[in-house]
């Protein structure tokens, strides 16, 4: 049998084997069937390449670097860990961590050092839907699989550019295109995935909510919804029912600035359609609104009871490979473990399985908050992961602002000259895509085995760094692991602890995982049954309150950010490889040429584009996009000196899709 592994990059979790130091899509995968993409083809090309190999310490940002060790080095955090009030001390993860370095970090902080302010990069992209999950079913369960679209007539893509951010799934849905699915692209851009589409609608920014409550108003007041679902399966149907149709249909159609035909078509194929999907990602999530969003997109699947069947469902699409593990592990700071949230009964049966009178009894502070928290000089340590919070979090200017006030920031990654590295004290390497072990679950819930093939030559994988951080602060029982097996059999265990035990990873297999992927909660919600107190799903009314940045005279564009095909973040890795820079410039902002010519702009030329939080350069591009709105890659790794900080109420997901800016010619 070939070595093979698992991707790094999106939520897809694409498999490959490895022959010849290349990778090939697997053909007897479920996640891509064979299918790749160029940024996951290309990845043993980065493995060498821009590579953090040293642990390096210095006591102040003005100094340069001095050499460490692990164990020098974990030394001192321990020393300054048992120094410091547990409320003052933060650790950020990210969705590049597989799901036993989530496991051990998550332990250590919440269960022994004794602080919940543990969070994952996830709150930026999926808290908005997690919360959305649970509101409406009970739990964080994606009750669709990728799988279903070939059983679906209608999917519905709303704020999410698949082509771009998850390849492999859009290639999927060109092939069940051929066999007759019809597709719906909402997105205020004419995006790549739009120019597939059967029916492109583009809605302005902000008014997603009332275009979906357009659409649950219609299909009430037409009767095209499911009665007996509402009535046996369903929570609040009356007062929902009541509120929505007080709206006014043409201030709603307004807002969104479709024409009335273009609705009519979306409503057509809607009611024509047996099985629907609706997915989304990040233009749906990112935002102040994001949970009412996603609540809005879950209304419509309960009142037409397209939910708990082949080929519907609201699938919300997770961006990094394994975001969704980390939400089941316990890495968002709102959980406490294995889905469990805070409460006294579940604190106690955590503190058992641990062994442990440590654990911290509340939740935790979110990404943004600790940032918060630091700005006011209430962080002590910030212990972040393979992630890059200078770069990614929003009001760059605050954030910067907010490491400079914090004693010891420690930077884990598997690469050099990340924006966070001038901000940190301390630098860990930690070993990449190639060199892990362990397991990831994709967007789909399909948990399986990353294997490493590639040796690790003295450097250690996230969760040995944490294990050995572990037992130099005591507690060398508890985090005694000898290798990624053990730490998942531990975490396997601790899964039966979930509510009914849905979360059935206890019943997986680590030998079989390399081989043979596992898909948790399959009946999760049979005979739709869901796990809300009366095990009915819950509607809610939501009016779109228009609580975003908005635009004026002297900010008038709205800026949308998003993901390009072939590059990734900050291009540690994909940057690295020449072949995929030949797709686009990376500092580029897509613009309205009606809108260009009015401040007497060319394609090609460069300029200043400000918010009131700051400005940065970029490069014209002509786009089909809204009047007045523009777009700008998360690629572009200035881009958050632009976007706004609000956050969620409920999900504390920042807005990133609603930032006002003006753009000036230099």
């Amino acid at each position: 049998m070939t070595e093979q592994t698992v991707c790094a990059y999106c939520g897809v979790g694409c498999k490959f084997e490895i022959k010849d130091n290349k990778l090939k899509g697997l053909k007897n995968y479920p996640a891509n069937q064979g299918l790749s993409c160029a940024k996951g083809i290309s990845q043993t090309q980065s493995i060498d390449t821009n590579r953090l190999l040293e642990a390096k310490h210095r006591d102040s940002t003005d100094a340069k670097f001095g050499t460490s060790s692990y164990k020098e080095s974990l030394k001192v955090i321990a020393q300054k860990i048992k120094n410091c009030n547990p409320q003052k001390i933060g650790f950020y993860l990210s969705g590049q961590m597989l799901n036993e370095d989530y496991y051990v970090a998550n332990k250590l902080a919440k269960g022994f050092i004794g602080t919940a302010h543990c969070d994952t990069n996830s709150r930026t992209c999926m808290a908005s839907a997690v919360v959305g999950y649970k509101k409406s079913f009970g739990v964080d369960y994606v009750p669709v699989r990728m799988e279903d679209i070939e059983r679906c007539n209608l999917l519905i893509l709303i704020g999410a550019n698949v082509a771009e951010a998850h390849v492999v799934f859009a290639n999927k849905i060109k092939k069940a295109q051929k066999k007759g699915l019809k597709v719906v692209v909402i997105d205020p851009r004419y995006t790549l995935t739009a120019k597939s589409a059967d029916l492109y609608l583009p809605l302005k920014v902000g008014t997603d909510i009332d275009l979906l409550n357009l659409l649950a108003l219609r299909l009430i007041e037409e009767g095209f919804i499911d009665h007996d679902f509402i009535k046996n399966h369903s929570n609040d149907f009356e007062n929902y029912k009541e509120k929505l149709l007080a709206l006014n249909k043409d201030t709603l159609l307004k807002s969104t600035r479709l024409t009335q035909q273009e609705f009519e078509s979306f409503y057509q194929l809607f009611t024509n359609s047996k099985n629907i999907i609706t997915a989304w990602t990040m233009g749906i999530n990112q935002s102040i609104q994001g949970v009412d969003k996603n609540l809005a997109i879950n209304n419509l699947h309960i009142i037409t009871g397209q939910i708990n069947k082949q080929g519907s469902g609201p699938l919300s699409l997770t961006g990094q490979p394994n975001a969704m593990g980390g939400r089941e592990v316990g890495g968002l700071s709102t959980t406490l473990a294995v889905h469990l949230d805070y409460s006294e009964a579940n604190c106690q049966k955590v503190s058992d399985f641990w062994h442990t009178d440590s654990l911290v009894q509340k939740s935790g502070l979110t990404a943004y908050e600790m940032i918060q928290k630091a700005h006011a000089g209430e962080i002590g340590i910030l212990i972040i992961c393979h992630t890059d919070p200078i770069y990614h979090l929003p009001h760059r200017a605050y954030v910067e602002e907010a490491l400079k006030n914090i004693p010891l920031v420690v930077e884990i990654n598997a690469y050099e000259n990340s924006e966070t590295s001038s901000f940190a004290h301390i630098q860990l390497p930690a070993v990449p895509f190639g060199q892990k072990e362990g397991t990831q679950v994709n967007l789909d819930r399909t948990l399986t085995r990353v294997t490493a093939f590639k040796e690790k030559n003295g450097l250690l994988q996230d969760w040995e760094i944490f294990a050995m951080l572990g037992r130099y602060l005591g507690y060398e029982d508890a985090f005694n692991f000898q290798n990624s097996k053990e730490v998942f059999e531990e975490y396997q265990e601790m899964t039966r602890l979930s509510h009914d035990g849905h979360l059935d990873i206890y019943s997986a297999n680590y030998n079989t995982l390399a081989h043979t992927p596992f898909i948790w909660g399959e009946n999760l919600f049979k005979n739709n049954t869901f796990m809300t107190a009366n095990k009915k799903a819950n509607l809610f009314f939501i009016e779109n309150k228009n609580l975003s940045e908005k635009t004026s005279q002297e900010y008038p564009f709205m800026l949308l950010t998003g993901r390009t095909r072939d590059q990734w973040h900050t291009g540690s890795k994909t940057a690295q490889v020449a072949k995929l820079l030949k797709y686009k410039s990376l500092e580029f902002i897509e613009i309205n040429e009606n809108d260009a010519k009015s401040l007497n702009i060319d394609e090609g030329e460069r300029v200043k584009v400000s918010s009131i939080r700051g400005e940065l350069v970029a490069t014209v591009i002509f786009a089909k996009i809204n009047h007045k709105t523009v777009f700008i890659p998360i690629s572009h790794i200035k881009v958050n000196y632009l976007t706004d900080n609000k956050l969620d109420p409920l999900s504390k997901q920042p807005d990133y899709n609603h930032s006002a800016v003006k753009i000036e010619k230099i």
